[in-house]
């Protein structure tokens, strides 16, 4: 990694989204304004910390789906996060070894860690971009460098997505990724989500409110609709949009699901 992909001062007094995901998960890299994030959200639910759980549960399944059953080995990772056990390239690797995975991220810390992604691994690469800018992203040098958009591609925007408050609609994001995207690719979005039901869209709205009045002040739990509007054009792998823990769980659900898995669903397309 070039040196001036990791900036030197990192912003303690500020929660992030990679460094939140990794108090989440226990991860022992995050500060304190990160770890209160996921204190406030604990008091509305005590299980909070599942959204996270389930969301990298997601991810490797998601991923073990595309190496295993598409041919696909080029991944390119929007929103990284830190390193944990079984990152995309770990599990596309053990099946596809040739497998090729580019995480596209602009945290500071998520870039010093990179750096030890990169010695382990020669076909793993992190570049330092804007995931909310699609165009900035792919015409990113490593981006084009390493990823051959004339062959199928899968794309991931995992538990990202969410986060983004700006001015742009999430439909019009995904929409300029998946227009540059080859047919045959596929593209996988979890979210955060407000089921509207009696029993799970009061805790969606309070969890909702608590991340955006946090030190990290972005999660919006969207509905089912506005989360379908993030695969435009793209025919959905059964079993379509589902809770993030009921794509293809590994095995016969044995315990119930907690309150906070019904606020998290996941999807994986397929551009025709």
């Amino acid at each position: 990694m070039s040196q001036e992909l990791v900036p030197t001062h990192i912003d303690t007094t500020k929660a992030s989204i990679a460094r939140v995901y990794d108090a989440f998960l226990n991860g022992k890299d995050n500060y304190e304004v990160d770890r209160e994030v996921l204190r406030r959200v604990q008091q509305v639910a005590p299980e909070a910390a599942q959204l996270a759980f389930d969301n990298r549960a997601f991810l490797i399944r998601a991923t073990r789906f595309i190496a295993m059953e598409t041919g696909i080995t080029q991944y390119i990772d929007l929103g990284s996060g830190l390193p944990t056990a079984e990152n995309t390239h770990q599990v596309a690797q053990r099946i596809q070894p040739e497998s090729r995975v580019v995480y596209v991220d602009n945290d500071p810390v998520v870039l010093a860690h990179g750096r030890a992604l990169l010695e382990e691994n020669e076909q793993t690469y992190l570049t330092s971009a804007d995931i909310f800018k699609p165009e900035e992203v792919l015409a990113d040098q490593i981006v084009r460098e390493q990823i051959d958009f004339t062959e199928p591609v899968a794309l991931f925007q995992l538990g990202t997505i969410h986060h983004y408050d700006g001015d742009r609609t999430p439909e019009s994001i995904m929409r300029a990724y998946v227009d540059a995207l080859p047919s045959g690719s596929f593209v996988a979005i979890s979210h955060f989500f407000d089921p509207q039901t009696e029993e799970y869209s009061g805790l969606a709205r309070r969890m909702e409110d608590t991340f955006l009045h946090s030190p990290m002040g972005t999660g919006l739990f969207r509905t089912r609709d506005e989360i379908l509007d993030m695969f435009p054009g793209l025919e959905l792998v059964d079993p379509g949009l589902v809770l993030c823990a009921n794509w293809w769980p590994d095995g016969p659900r044995i315990k119930p699901l907690t309150q906070v898995s019904y606020c998290i669903v996941g999807a994986v397309g397929r551009k025709p």
